[in-house]
């Protein structure tokens, strides 16, 4: 078998062997309107198969390996959203890598951008530990949530539309699901600063009515009932902008402190 099988010992595995699984878009759209919590929810998305390029690039991944992690069992499934139960600070990323999160079965965990990530994380008072490479290592997020638009790690790291598209009700489910505490919501990188949008009006959030252009540091205001949201951009710590300069620790650093000063 090319993935985990649900219920069969993963550290922190949501699912069992009974969870239902979504085999088309309808499915996933049933399966998160009905999710009432989020144990109900990320065991859903755990499971997903809805789309069967994803399906197939996963568990191909899960079963050629690279070479560096060639004696290591990948997750081989969908990386569900995980951390703070009652999260004051949201962390929105696009979708899991290949030989991270897909290897790992923890989002942003296992390559070098959740080293960067986490390190930060933890110098700002929102992780427990330093770094996190894999499900079960002791990592905590502090009054924080991971979670990714694309639940499946993607081809060349790029989703089609209709893959976002059906994956998009477990997004805006949990964004719902976690709404009534969340009081800043960060987004990693542009592609995820477009997927959020959609999802936070379908999660109930009340919007400008112009969308606000992406940037590292930028900053958008919105409601949740009466309560204010912020919406903080940051640039994706992929190695491509961390080896050019283009994001340092210090930015980082920066955008989790002032995500962090807010949700007090």
């Amino acid at each position: 078998m090319s993935f985990v099988a649900p219920g069969t010992g993963w550290p922190d595995d949501p699912a069992t062997a009974d969870t239902p699984v979504a085999l088309d878009p309808e499915d996933v759209r049933r399966l998160a309107a009905g999710s009432g919590t989020l144990a109900e929810l990320t065991a859903g998305q755990s499971v997903c198969r809805a789309c069967p390029r994803l399906v197939e690039w996963r568990e191909e991944v899960a079963e050629v390996k690279r070479r560096a992690f060639a004696d290591e069992t990948y997750w081989g499934r969908p990386v569900p959203g995980w951390g703070d139960e009652r999260p004051r600070i949201l962390l929105v990323g696009l979708a899991p890598a290949a030989h991270g999160g897909n290897r790992t079965g923890r989002i942003f965990t296992g390559d070098r951008s959740g080293d960067w990530l986490f390190a930060s994380l933890y110098r700002t008072g929102l992780a427990a530990q330093e770094t996190s490479t894999y499900a079960g290592d002791g990592q905590k997020l502090l009054g924080t949530r991971v979670l990714a638009s694309v639940r499946c790690a993607p081809p060349a790291n790029k989703p089609a539309p209709e893959e976002k598209a059906a994956c998009f009700p477990w997004m805006a489910r949990e964004m719902a699901l976690v709404a009534e505490d969340v009081r800043v919501i960060v987004a990693l990188g542009g592609y995820a600063w477009q997927a959020m949008w959609p999802a936070l009006k379908d999660a109930g959030y009340a919007l400008p009515r112009s969308r606000p252009p992406f940037g590292h540091g930028a900053e958008a205001e919105i409601r949740y009932g009466d309560a204010p949201v912020t919406l903080l951009g940051c640039y994706h710590p992929s190695q491509q902008n961390t080896f050019t300069g283009r994001v340092t620790a210090q930015m980082l650093d920066d955008v989790f402190s002032r995500a962090r000063s807010l949700a007090v």
